[in-house]
């Protein structure tokens, strides 16, 4: 089988597919991105670029969509000289909303395009005005929901769709729902997990002797993922408890949401806010696997909050290490966590009640060994890659031969 996957950042979601379709010599797999920080034996890379921004002068509802055209238009220049040398793809992969998609199907009439779907935009109801100091004009609206015209082309013309979760998939148009399979992108299991009599010690951080360690763990420090909350319930309850150690792992960036001004951030604002014994909280930057699955390990209590939008891979990784959690009680998780069972819900905008949940878990720790063991239970009967990976191989195998539905979805 030749098997194109087209994402702008390799491999991204794909990364444990394309290694195991790559490990089978009869299929030949190529992977088109804007970069690529690691190599996958059998994957051959192809390298483009958009050949320019959008422009100032486009309107600002289809700015988003100019790049997705300019991205759509320099992949498909990309993949011309690759049809050029002979390859001819069984089926294309690909992660929809950047446009790299968009005119594919032009280039392989015949080839089946299986379409990786993350978010269906909203203005309202969802995650744009969750937060209360959203403000959504009539002109966001608009914006917003122009947003979804690359989305759109995708689920016109792919044969088949995925997206990682039921909650995701609640967001699109009820016309396309019946050809989109829900399928998580999976988790290691053998890799996550648990090792709770664990140290925190990686370069830069020995918590060795801290008797309790707050974690969060993130791609952006922004509203979006709740980081202003964690931080105000991280600073009373540092206060209340002179042994908490508290650990940030991310970039201080915004990844969702709306941006600040040039120099200003939310770990700048949050610390100007808040008062903190700087020798008790730890900002680690981006971590290599091989340290972040140490700080999870080791963690006496993971926070994690989200507005109503995509699910961060850092919960599902969270609780497969056993970790306890306390989680925003917003859609997303309350999809993966049973209050209680296999983790903790409060209130997204209740920084206190935040607080008082982890105080509990922090003062129950020992009582609560059931409460990891379900939390491991709940990723290895649902996320785990050891039963999702074949799964998808297969979804990838029926939509290259047109059985569709595909067997499962």
């Amino acid at each position: 089988m030749r098997v194109l996957f087209l994402h702008n950042n390799f491999p991204a979601q794909y990364r444990h597919v394309a290694r195991k379709l790559a490990q089978n010599k009869n299929n030949t797999v190529v992977f088109a991105s804007h970069r690529a920080v690691e190599k996958i034996p059998g994957v051959s890379n192809l390298l483009y670029k958009p050949h320019r921004e959008p422009r100032k002068e486009t309107h600002h509802y289809l700015r988003s969509t100019e790049s997705a055209i300019i991205n759509g238009q320099s992949l498909f220049k990309a993949c011309l000289e690759l049809k050029k040398k002979g390859f001819q793809p069984d089926i294309v992969c690909a992660h929809s909303g950047w446009g790299p998609s968009l005119y594919v199907k032009d280039l392989f009439p015949d080839t089946k395009l299986l379409s990786y779907f993350e978010w269906y935009y909203h203005a309202l109801g969802s995650d744009a005005n969750f937060l209360k100091d959203s403000n959504i004009s009539f002109d966001d609206q608009s914006r917003i929901r122009t947003k979804n015209l690359p989305v759109l082309m995708d689920l016109a013309h792919c044969d088949w769709g995925q997206v990682p979760t039921s909650f995701q998939q609640s967001q699109f148009p009820e016309i396309f729902k019946p050809k989109l399979s829900v399928m998580h992108d999976g988790v290691d299991t053998d890799f996550f997990k648990p090792a709770h009599k664990s140290k925190l010690k990686i370069k830069n951080l020995d918590l060795s002797d801290a008797d309790e360690i707050l974690t969060y763990a993130t791609r952006g420090m922004e509203p979006y993922r709740g980081f202003p909350e964690f931080m105000r319930a991280a600073a009373r309850l540092q206060k209340d408890r002179p042994g908490l150690h508290i650990v940030v792992v991310g970039e201080d960036r915004v990844a969702y949401g709306k941006r600040l001004p040039k120099g200003d951030s939310w770990k700048k604002r949050m610390l100007g806010e808040l008062e903190f014994d700087e020798n008790r909280l730890h900002f680690t930057g981006l971590l290599p696997y091989s340290d972040y699955v140490k700080v999870l390990q080791a963690s006496t209590v993971q926070a994690y909050l989200t507005v109503p939008f995509v699910l961060s891979w850092s919960l599902i990784e969270s609780l497969s290490c056993g970790a306890l959690v306390v989680a925003s009680d917003t859609a997303p998780v309350r999809e993966v966590i049973t209050d209680s069972e296999n983790g903790f819900l409060a209130d997204f905008f209740d920084h206190e009640a935040f607080a008082d949940r982890i105080a509990h878990v922090l003062d129950n720790r020992d009582q609560l060994a059931d409460v990891r063991k379900n939390a491991r239970q709940t990723v290895m009967r649902q996320y785990a890659l050891k039963n999702l990976l074949p799964k998808h191989i297969r979804l990838i195998q029926d939509v290259a031969s047109g059985n569709l539905p595909p067997a499962g979805a």
